[in-house]
């Protein structure tokens, strides 16, 4: 049976990692490599570090900081951010990525998920949706936040796993830095709509949220930043949570 992962995310605006409420107001919260090394000893499944500046302000990845990163990574790590061209892609899983993470690029480009999943395979491409409330649904966003798009994130999500896509992160933008739990009506419809792994993100605060992803949201992972940040919860309490719960997590 495949495990449930839990997977900590990093956010990174130059020159450190932040995390805010609803995708804004950020605060500084430390270095790159010194969370790395904190989550190598921490019983983590896998690391997702994305630069949130890097579209908006139309910058390529840094390859030269992702290589440094991933040198200090012992675990899987997933890399977004400023992502365009395949070629991008190949630089990044040669600069020590073990995944992709893509956003913006998979609306208004999304051509390139085929190709990226043709040349490098499905099991490194991810397609992070992001999504604000709208009327009686939810409505995926890009450039962090900032466009609407006018796409329901199910039919998207079922759009880029038709792609070749061989995973998604979704976030929701009102749950974001919250700490009061996941938006389970949005994972849930996106988990529902698609046969690739979904990863919940947005809102955890305490380790009864994550089961109520996976039980209630039907996510197939969980990712969280501001509960290991600013409270004292770490992740193994939430993996011996999980697995009190009968989830089935690697301990």
């Amino acid at each position: 049976m495949v495990k449930i992962r839990l997977i900590p995310t990093l956010l990174y605006k130059e020159p450190g990692l932040v995390k805010g409420e609803m995708f804004d107001s950020w605060r500084r919260i430390g270095g790159v490599v010194q969370s790395i090394r904190v989550y190598n000893l921490r019983e983590v499944d896998e690391l997702v570090f994305l630069d949130i500046t890097a579209t908006k302000d139309q910058r390529t990845p840094d390859f030269a900081a992702i290589d440094e990163f991933a040198d200090n990574c012992f675990m899987p790590f997933a890399v977004g951010g400023g992502i365009r061209t395949t070629e991008d892609i190949r630089l990044l899983l040669r600069a020590g990525a073990d995944k992709v993470v893509i956003n913006t690029q998979a609306v208004s480009n999304p051509e390139i998920i085929r190709r990226a999943a043709d040349m490098f395979g499905s099991q490194c491409i991810v397609v992070s949706i992001d999504a604000r409330r709208s009327g009686n649904g939810h409505e995926v966003y890009t450039h962090s936040g900032a466009k609407a798009t006018g796409l329901d994130p199910a039919a998207h999500a079922r759009n880029v796993a038709a792609s070749g896509a061989g995973e998604l992160i979704v976030t929701s933008i009102d749950q974001d830095g919250m700490m009061s739990g996941y938006d389970l009506e949005l994972i849930r419809a996106v988990s529902e709509s698609v046969s690739i792994p979904v990863i919940a993100s947005g809102g955890a605060g305490c380790p009864q949220d994550f089961v109520d992803a996976v039980n209630m949201g039907k996510a197939s992972s969980v990712a969280a930043a501001s509960i290991f940040h600013f409270t004292e919860t770490t992740p193994s309490e939430v993996k011996a949570h999980m697995k009190d719960s009968g989830l089935n997590v690697r301990i």
